[in-house]
């Protein structure tokens, strides 16, 4: 907007204020300047060159539209550019009843080594899959979850991700579905591999645990002294 005259952008602040105070907004269902004074905006007359004699006025109005006009351009292209954006993550999905799918879920209650995990984000994703049991509306599906699932069985079509291939047999479920409210603490399966890393100028050794009831890929570093105060029965 002040690309031209970088030194007068703070002459604009009063009027984008304005534009956005007295256009309506979706999530408000009103206008700012209805919020807070209780009642609409005075009504914009866009203005006519020559509606006035006085030549600074007429000027600084002329002024104002143009300013007006330029911002509208602005925040036009400011949302094409946010749609864009969006758009391209964006994928279109649909499934019938009967179909096979699977669920995007977060272990954000699983523990590992009597501890809060901090890499949740390398954790599965998906898991199942499982049957569409009903189409509710046009973005939502109700799957047909285990009995003993603890969670709701509605989701959005975005949590969910076509399968294809051959059945297993059995869907892959993690075991804090299976809990409600609870947290629960991983039982080891495996140690893949060791290593020796360096914490705070000491050498400290550690495993690489596969727990039970997850996959080789979401095996967690853990150290060696905690894990085998934690699980001293476990054979390493």
């Amino acid at each position: 907007m002040c690309g031209d005259k970088p030194k007068e952008w703070s002459l604009w602040l009063p009027l984008a204020e304005w534009w956005y105070n007295t256009n309506y907004h979706s999530a408000l269902q009103l206008t700012p300047y209805e919020v807070v004074y209780n009642q609409p905006p005075p009504l914009y007359l866009p203005y006519l060159p020559g509606e006035t004699k006085v030549e600074a006025i007429d000027r600084s109005l002329q002024k104002r539209e143009e300013m007006i006009e330029l911002l509208k351009l602005q925040l036009r292209r400011a949302q094409e550019r946010m749609k864009a954006l969006a758009d391209g993550k964006r994928t279109d999905r649909s499934f019938n009843v009967g179909d096979w799918v699977w669920l995007k879920l977060q272990p954000y209650r699983q523990l590992s080594v009597g501890k809060a995990r901090s890499n949740h984000k390398f954790s599965a994703r998906f898991f199942g899959p499982f049957q569409v049991e009903l189409v509710v509306g046009k973005v939502a599906y109700k799957l047909k979850l285990p009995v003993d699932a603890q969670i709701h069985n509605v989701f959005h079509v975005s949590q969910l991700k076509g399968f294809k291939g051959k059945l297993p047999d059995r869907p892959h479920i993690p075991g804090w579905m299976k809990g409600k409210n609870v947290e629960l603490q991983l039982v080891p399966k495996a140690i893949l591999d060791r290593k020796m890393v360096k914490v705070q100028n000491t050498a400290k050794v550690q495993y690489l645990v596969q727990w039970e009831d997850t996959q080789v890929e979401d095996a967690t570093w853990e150290f060696a002294d905690e894990f085998v105060q934690n699980y001293p029965n476990f054979s390493c």
